[in-house]
């Protein structure tokens, strides 16, 4: 017999869940993938929406989506290690699509070590790589 977790995603809307953010962001991103926190918290974080996702009631993801004047960018996608393989990715994606349904574009920039899983997601690589913190990425555009 097994037990699924549940992955509960919910707009962030309190300080302690910005701060459970925060910390997600600062384990995987500055900690594990070594990006300095100067280009990790960048100018967007105040005009961007923010989500937590949550595995029995603890916080293992997040993520942050903001309009620009190429559509909905859909950034910051960190999932803790020990709850990655088990879905959380894809609800945050699922969550953020689900906000801003069809109105507009959605894009957003994938490391290219992720670009299958966002493919799986509904995203299409196009352009080049390119670095952001010293990791190669490319730009995906959700398809229509």
């Amino acid at each position: 017999m097994s037990i699924h977790n549940l992955i509960e995603v919910s707009l962030i809307q309190s300080e302690s869940e910005t701060q459970a953010s925060r910390q997600i962001r600062e384990e995987v991103f500055v900690v594990e993938q070594q990006v300095p926190p100067e280009i990790e918290y960048d100018e967007y974080e105040e005009s961007s929406i923010h989500i937590l996702a949550r595995i029995d009631g603890q916080p293992v993801g997040t993520a942050r989506w903001r309009k620009t004047e190429h559509g909905q960018k859909l950034e910051r996608f960190a999932v803790m290690k020990a709850a990655r393989g088990k879905g959380v990715g894809q609800a945050l994606v699922k969550f953020v699509l689900d906000q801003i349904k069809d109105s507009e574009p959605a894009y957003l920039n994938s490391q290219v070590s992720a670009i299958p899983f966002y493919t799986r997601q509904g995203f299409e690589a196009t352009g080049g790589i390119f670095y952001e913190a010293g990791i190669p990425h490319r730009k995906m555009i959700r398809k229509s």
